[in-house]
């Protein structure tokens, strides 16, 4: 029997579990009050303290460490990466300690399995799926100036795990399948899946696509340099704007999307026309992906915490539902699509990819 340790290390909180094969054993989340993590001058400063709470719980469950051998982290912001399930190694470590395409907490999933998986004899640590998974075809990657590009930054663990069960579930191979799935959660993105590889899809992270809970997406691009150069707002404030203050929490003060649904059901307007304009930008990407798939589309597949609003499923089974059948999977468990990469390694299914790359 394979037992797996999946860490999952987000801003306010950290997340892990043990799974004997596909049964979850224990489970636990520990939340990160601010004034907590205050105390620490940045991320990687926080790892001897998420390690220490990790170890903490899973000896006081009296969990026998020992014998799990695979410890697999979400993975950070390394250099872009194809899709897959990756060693950690010290190139990759040391990628995400410099922070070479930005800093986050998931950065330290890698580091955290590593130092575990080294107190365990013959244990391996792996990362799955990071959000820097990019496997855009060439002609995706242009934004219209050669001083750009688009960059394939999204919620790549959950879109694969999303993608795999539905083949599963069709008795499919997701590598033959053509997919559109919209992950729609605090953040959104929108892929075009083609055998096995997401050809397309949305920089979900910093100004790209439909406008989320608490991001602006695309914005216009002539409106904002004027404001870059107004003197009204610091860049910091401007990033704020895009990442964390745009979408419902500027139009409606919230991002949580359940409390604006209550809006709506209580009559307001307002709150009304700001969620059918989500709905509306999602419906047109989802769009903008058929296109990316020559129309040929084995199905569009919603996931993330707001797939679970009936009204979102039924705008888009409106607006899209001529390209292909609409299928809902709710929710996320990142802990359980990690754990299912490491089994997958430790089944044979996949071989487990060396971390290689570096800057251009």
């Amino acid at each position: 029997m394979h037992q797996v340790l999946a860490i999952n290390p987000g801003s306010t909180s950290t997340k892990f579990a043990v799974y004997n094969e596909k049964e979850c054993v224990f489970s636990k989340t520990i939340r990160h009050p601010l004034e907590q993590l205050l105390r620490y001058k940045n991320i990687i400063d926080q790892f001897s303290f998420r390690k220490g709470l990790i170890i903490e719980a899973l000896v006081e469950e009296g969990i026998e460490v020992d014998a799990i051998k695979y410890i697999i982290g979400r993975g950070g912001l390394t250099y872009p990466l194809e899709s897959g399930v990756y060693k950690v190694n010290n190139l990759m470590l040391d990628h995400l300690r410099e922070g070479v395409m930005g800093h986050h907490a998931s950065n330290l999933g890698a580091m955290l399995a590593d130092y575990i998986a080294l107190q365990i004899p013959n244990a391996k640590a792996f990362i799955a799926d990071p959000v820097v998974t990019d496997e855009l075809d060439d002609v995706a990657r242009f934004a219209g100036h050669p001083r750009f590009q688009r960059q394939s930054i999204f919620h790549a663990l959950n879109q694969k795990a999303t993608a795999r069960l539905h083949a599963q579930k069709m008795g499919k191979n997701y590598d033959e399948m053509r997919l559109i799935i919209a992950h729609l959660g605090g953040g959104i993105s929108v892929g075009a899946h083609k055998n096995g590889r997401v050809i397309d899809v949305n920089n979900a992270l910093d100004g790209e696509g439909a406008f989320s809970p608490e991001r602006s997406g695309t914005l216009p691009v002539g409106q904002v340099i004027d404001l870059c150069f107004s003197g009204k707002m610091s860049q910091e404030r401007i990033r704020r704007m895009v990442v964390g203050e745009g979408g419902f929490v500027a139009y409606l003060g919230t991002n949580d999307a359940l409390e604006v649904e209550k809006r709506v059901e209580k009559g307001d307007e307002k709150a009304k026309l700001v969620q059918e304009a989500l709905f509306y930008q999602v419906s047109k990407m989802i769009g903008e992906m058929a296109i990316v798939l020559e129309g040929k589309v084995d199905g569009i597949l919603l996931t993330g915490g707001l797939a679970y609003n009936k009204h979102l499923e039924n705008y888009i089974r409106d607006k899209a539902g001529f390209i292909s059948d609409v299928f809902v999977y709710p929710g996320e468990d990142e802990l359980e699509a990690l754990a299912n990469n490491a089994l997958r390694v430790a089944s044979g299914e996949v071989v487990a990819k060396e971390y290689i790359k570096k800057a251009d």
